[in-house]
């Protein structure tokens, strides 16, 4: 998909869906997350409320599966097959920030793999970085995965607080484009989305002019 963008992670509940919203609100960008595994929380309903005009930017899910577990497991409790090269995809004219669940290399179906769905449609890749203890593990196996592949990489979001000593390691061990960072939200909210993407806005844009 020529105006997709795979946002990914190096692990689950890192952030992703708070990053989205606040890349798709900087950017202008719309946003689909193909498959949502547990339907009390949808990522796509938070990203609805949190960025402007939401209603029309933000795509239903290809795949709503009931359990809030790994989608291959919710998918066998709710007798659904996901076949991820039969995705009927938004369509819109603005680059489109699609979701993945988890991490890289999280089941997406019963024989695929996130990585599997971005390789397939060929999106390059925003990863979602946070820092805690086992991160630099996460990170760097994560870009050894994005390299063996041959996937793209447009640089890496870093989700809230910095640390400098595990980002130089990382960078002195494989060097990438660190495309902004993003504050740990005390509460997220449209207010809080809008003022963080308006500071990002500009140096965001410089930077994938590049990329």
């Amino acid at each position: 998909m020529n105006n997709a963008i795979a946002v990914a992670g190096i692990h689950t509940g890192i952030g992703k869906t708070i990053a989205s919203a606040v890349l798709a609100e900087a950017m202008g960008w719309d946003y689909w997350k193909p498959v949502q595994a547990g339907l009390e929380e949808r990522d796509a309903h938070t990203v609805r409320d949190l960025i402007t005009n939401g209603g029309a930017r933000v795509h239903p899910e290809a795949v709503a599966l009931t359990a809030p577990m790994s989608p291959h497991a919710a998918a066998a409790i709710d007798g659904i097959e996901i076949d991820h090269t039969k995705f009927t995809w938004p369509v819109t004219d603005k680059p489109l920030l699609v979701e993945t669940a988890g991490g890289l290399l999280s089941p997406m179906s019963e024989t695929a793999t996130m990585a599997d769905f971005i390789q397939y449609y060929k999106m390059p890749v925003i990863l979602v970085v946070q820092h805690y203890l086992g991160s630099i593990n996460h990170t760097l196996l994560t870009l050894e995965v994005l390299k063996s592949r041959k996937i793209p990489l447009l640089g890496i979001v870093v989700n809230g607080a910095e640390h400098t000593s595990s980002e130089t390691f990382i960078q002195q061990y494989h060097p990438m484009r660190v495309l902004t960072a993003i504050p740990q939200f005390a509460k997220p909210d449209h207010e809080s989305v809008v003022t963080c993407a308006s500071a990002i806005r500009q140096p965001l844009s410089l930077i994938l002019q590049h990329a």
